[in-house]
């Protein structure tokens, strides 16, 4: 490309002009942007950088899906090595996010991991390893399952490594520190403390002053850069010292040394890093657990002599005889795999406080190493005739007690366990901010099929009003075979074994309401009683009372008409789930406003609400009423919580501070949610909530110590 400031960025869901031009009239607001072109027929739009083409691409990006539409990006997560402390993770993420194409970047020390948002066509994943490794780190970009097994061999290896150095160290330490304290006087002091410190440092302590040569060489500087510098200009000062003694006394220097001050902080800094993995890799077991249960291996059956419509599971136990099965996902693709992804993402996301904190520790180093410097400076010109010695006690002081990990390690440790301890109780969280928000749920509304009860519908009784029809029956299944509403399936499973599928119905989907079939130039409506009125279609006294008397008992009543008249009632039974009631009232107890949300009739929603305890409901709601309603209650000031199963619940889903899908729902709404609760087990809503307080306040207590610590050194 001609000009490296003009960028092309892939769009979609750009469909017509009129788009076309929404798109162009949006970019018009965007100051990084210079010029720009949409190309419609090439689905992207040509852009000129005003000045960054970086922060131009995320702009335009941004402002692009505010407009409605999107642009076509990569979302992976990559394993950094090379890291050591939280400065590094913020340098790390600083040069991804200043990578032309990179959307987002986030970069977790905890898990050592970047989750990155590009755009493939401006820039690869082999351009952004090339870029973290010029900021002296690495990125491993193959995802595969043997990469995933080489990365856990070298963090073994790692930290096999660091606990030989942290041993090490202490050994030598013990006799460094007897001499140091109670043995200054002995002959030679100083030189077998010189002996003792050296290989503390230069062996033990090796990484240090590697890390803090690479990070100067980027103009940069992490928690090696403290180290190094504290422990390396103890050392150098005791040297001068010990061979110099006459010479550092005549320029007013106090002959005491410090061998024993850089070979401890170097021991006890590799302890402080042997018991920091040991912590991050505890906190990761969630994970282990649930890999633990992919089996290591597998056969996969192409073609089976006998087939059967029944799914058979990852981890199901053939017990007699023997059968033969297609394998329709494996690795990666399966539940497992996508579970332990989701867990993976989650422990890897950051919650609000946390960018706070990464900004804090951008900048910890450089102020740590103003404040040391200007310590040594004061001591120097106004300590009077010990103020070289006590500037320099001040310089490594103020170096070695500041600890950026602390800040960094604070909240996403806390998050990771947060997260790891919810999949092992059945709750998947996808990101931090749901799982930091769920404390703050004071308003949560239900759905009520799959959600309250059982999602699983059974047809109790069907009642003709008209006579008995072959044909009408097999009308009626033919239109419910096509849908895949749960009450559409209970009718076709109560159908099936005596109706016939006809090939000429055809169906159209009304939403909230039910479903319209046209078959040989009649038309016939299944659904509530409010579609039939819309329709002209009378229902009769005899009728009404015996649709009333199913709706008393918390049954769902399904009306099937002709164009012309009131056909049959289908009453249709699904059981609350035995803990849906306990469920509630956990959580009204906990001081939280429960609602429920039904399309269904008004008697049946009553039924149902007062029988698990719910005094505020709404029945015959649409899927957008749903989403208003969670709306209302937001503008109220409420932070409120949707808890649903179905399609139909998605719009509430997106809508909701905190959205939490049923395991047992549709995909759709799982994709939507922020959090799922595996089991569909209503209780499971008041752990989370709980899990949640309990996770805010570790991260706030991680982070108090963190601060007081460093305030006070």
């Amino acid at each position: 490309m001609e000009n490296e400031n003009q960028l092309y960025i892939p769009l979609q869901n750009v469909e017509s002009e009129h788009c076309a031009l929404i798109v162009d009239k949006g970019l018009n607001e965007v100051k990084e942007v210079a010029t720009h072109k949409v190309e419609l027929n090439n689905q992207r739009v040509l852009i000129t950088a005003t000045k960054y083409p970086e922060e131009a691409v995320q702009s335009a990006v941004k402002q692009i899906r505010s407009l409605g539409y999107d642009v076509t990006t990569v979302k992976q997560t990559f394993p950094v090595i090379k890291m050591s402390c939280a400065s590094c993770a913020a340098n790390t993420e600083a040069t991804l996010n200043n990578q032309v194409g990179v959307i987002k970047a986030e970069v977790n020390y905890a898990n050592t991991s970047a989750k990155v948002e590009y755009i493939p066509s401006l820039v690869t994943a082999q351009q952004l390893k090339q870029a973290v490794q010029a900021a002296g780190y690495d990125l491993l970009i193959d995802n595969s399952s043997e990469a995933k097994e080489s990365l856990s061999e070298i963090k073994e290896n790692q930290y096999q490594n660091l606990k030989r150095k942290a041993i090490g160290a202490l050994i030598l330490a013990v006799p460094l520190f007897i001499i140091g304290m109670f043995l200054m006087d002995m002959p030679y002091a100083n030189y077998m403390m010189w002996a003792l410190a050296t290989p503390m440092l230069f062996i033990y302590g090796k990484q240090f002053f590697v890390g803090a040569w690479k990070q100067t060489k980027h103009r940069s500087a992490n928690m090696d850069t403290l180290v190094a510098v504290s422990t390396g200009t103890a050392y150098i000062y005791s040297v001068l010292i010990t061979l110099l003694p006459d010479f550092m006394h005549r320029l007013g220097i106090h002959s005491h040394v410090y061998f024993e001050a850089a070979g401890i902080v170097i021991a006890f800094i590799l302890l402080g890093k042997l018991l920091e993995e040991k912590a991050k890799g505890n906190t990761s077991s969630a994970i282990k657990k649930l890999m633990g249960l992919q089996p290591k291996q597998v056969t996969i059956v192409h073609e089976g002599s006998k087939t059967e419509d029944t799914a058979v599971y990852a981890g199901t136990i053939n017990q007699k005889g023997s059968f033969q099965f297609k394998a329709e996902k494996v690795g990666s693709d399966t539940m497992l795999a996508h579970i332990i992804k989701m867990v993976e993402d989650a422990q890897g996301s950051k919650a609000p406080v946390q960018k706070l904190v990464d900004k804090i520790a951008a900048v910890f180093v450089p102020v740590v190493m103003g404040i040391a410097v200007s310590s040594l400076i004061i001591w120097a010109f106004f300590g009077g005739e010990n103020g070289m010695s006590q500037g320099i006690v001040a310089f490594v002081t103020v170096l070695v007690i500041a600890c950026p990990c602390a800040l960094g390690l604070a909240t996403p440790t806390a998050v990771m366990v947060g997260v790891g301890k919810g999949a092992e109780q059945g709750i998947l969280i996808k990101d931090a901010e749901s799982l930091e928000l769920a404390k703050q749920i004071d308003a949560i509304i239900l759905d009520k099929t799959g959600t309250i009860t059982e999602g699983k519908p059974k047809v109790t009784n069907i009642k003709w009003f008209e006579a008995f029809s072959p044909q009408h029956q097999n009308i009626l299944y033919s239109i419910e075979k096509s849908s895949e509403h749960p009450l559409a399936d209970a009718i076709v499973d109560h159908l099936k074994t005596d109706s016939t599928f006809l090939n000429g119905v055809s169906v159209e989907n009304i939403s909230g309401q039910g479903i319209e079939g046209k078959f040989e130039n009649s038309s016939y409506v299944i659904g509530n009683e409010i579609l039939l009125k819309e329709r002209g279609i009378k229902v009769a006294e005899q009728a009404k009372q015996w649709i009333n008397g199913h709706l008393a008992n918390a049954q769902t009543v399904v009306l099937f008409s002709s164009d012309e008249k009131l056909l049959a009632a289908i009453a249709i039974a699904d059981q609350i789930k035995p803990t849906s009631k306990p469920a509630v009232g956990q959580l009204q107890k906990d001081g939280i406003k429960v609602y429920m949300l039904t399309g269904d009739n008004e008697q049946s929603a009553r039924a149902v609400a007062q029988e698990v305890g719910i005094d505020d409901y709404r029945a015959n709601v649409l899927p957008a009423d749903k989403a208003a309603f969670v709306k209302e209650l937001q503008e109220q000031g409420k932070i409120v919580a949707m808890v649903g199963d179905g399609i139909n619940d998605s719009n509430a889903l997106a809508q909701a501070d905190v959205s939490i899908a049923m395991g047992k729902g549709s995909d759709i709404a799982m994709d939507v949610a922020k959090m799922t609760i595996i089991s569909s087990d209503l209780s499971k809503i008041s752990d989370a909530i709980h899990l949640s307080k309990y996770t805010v306040q570790a991260i706030k207590q991680n982070l108090f110590w963190a601060f007081i610590y460093n305030i006070v050194g």
